[in-house]
């Protein structure tokens, strides 16, 4: 009976391929109100690799990065889906896919970009203010009491201390050292030995497929179409936020007012992401 049915004319046999948008910068959940999180992601992801017995998965990336450990999840669910159902996963990136982005466009077995795209950024980064001057300046004075002499680091309100940059320093470079194995254990031979990839610099469209931080220049439709015939079928999984979260509110109540400056300062944090790549 099951081979009878690819005769039946109204049954497609076309191959499918479920297109999964991975649009935002990078958090945990509730961080950004339209960002990306494993929670988060974990479902549509699960749905993607596995409904409508697809023949491969598509990734749209399009993120300026943010957290290394969301990140890392997202890529490893990525990998462990595609090992699990012998699936080929291709990346194709819009305006950026930078930082933990490339993180998880390197997830992929290939990587596709725009002539505009901008890729790289392979580094670690922790910014913050300083405010030492502000509160003498107010008549405010500042009483850190703490258990345990590291328990207190890079406080914004103290001049910095170079034992606390030491200390960021031994936390930012091994997580620098963890993207790096992740970018040569994915890309391979495929990456450039001419050049320092690993610095956090970043390249446009073909410099990046030079360099082998991508393999081409294709956009999804037609790339998909070459690889998987033009009569392909797209299944999109894409998050839905909830109404309220799409005007950037919650569901109201008591705390709106402390939610509306939560999400004021996520926006500000989401729009400094982009704008270090000019967007």
């Amino acid at each position: 009976m099951p081979a009878m049915i690819r005769f039946l004319p109204f049954v497609s046999s076309a191959p499918r391929v479920a297109v999964v948008r991975l649009s935002g910068p990078i958090g945990s959940a509730g961080r950004f109100g339209a960002g990306l999180s494993d929670q988060g992601i974990a479902p549509i992801l699960e749905r993607a690799f596995r409904a409508g017995r697809p023949s491969a998965v598509a990734l749209i990336v399009n993120s300026p990065g943010g957290s290394p450990v969301q990140s890392a999840l997202i890529g490893a669910r990525i990998r462990r889906l595609a090992d699990e159902r012998k699936l080929p996963v291709h990346a194709f990136v819009e305006d950026v896919a930078a930082s933990g982005g490339y993180w998880i466009a390197a997830a992929a077995d290939d990587i596709w970009v725009d002539d505009n795209s901008i890729v790289g950024s392979i580094g670690v980064i922790s910014a913050s203010f300083g405010f030492a001057d502000l509160l003498g300046r107010q008549g405010v004075e500042r009483r850190v009491h703490t258990a345990g002499r590291s328990k207190s680091l890079a406080d914004p309100f103290l001049p910095e201390k170079p034992e606390d940059v030491a200390r960021l320093r031994a936390i930012l470079e091994p997580m620098h050292r963890n993207f790096i194995a992740h970018v040569t254990a994915r890309r391979g031979a495929r990456l450039s030995t001419d050049t320092d990839l690993f610095q956090g610099d970043v390249w446009i469209g073909a410099q990046a497929v030079d360099l082998g931080l991508a393999d081409g220049v294709a956009h999804a439709v037609p790339k998909l179409k070459a690889l998987y015939g033009d009569k392909v079928r797209f299944l999109r999984h894409e998050a839905r936020r909830p109404f309220l979260r799409r005007f950037g509110l919650g569901g109201g109540g008591p705390g709106l007012a402390a939610e509306a400056v939560e999400v004021a300062f996520a926006a500000a944090e989401e729009r400094a992401l982009w704008a270090r790549y000019g967007l």
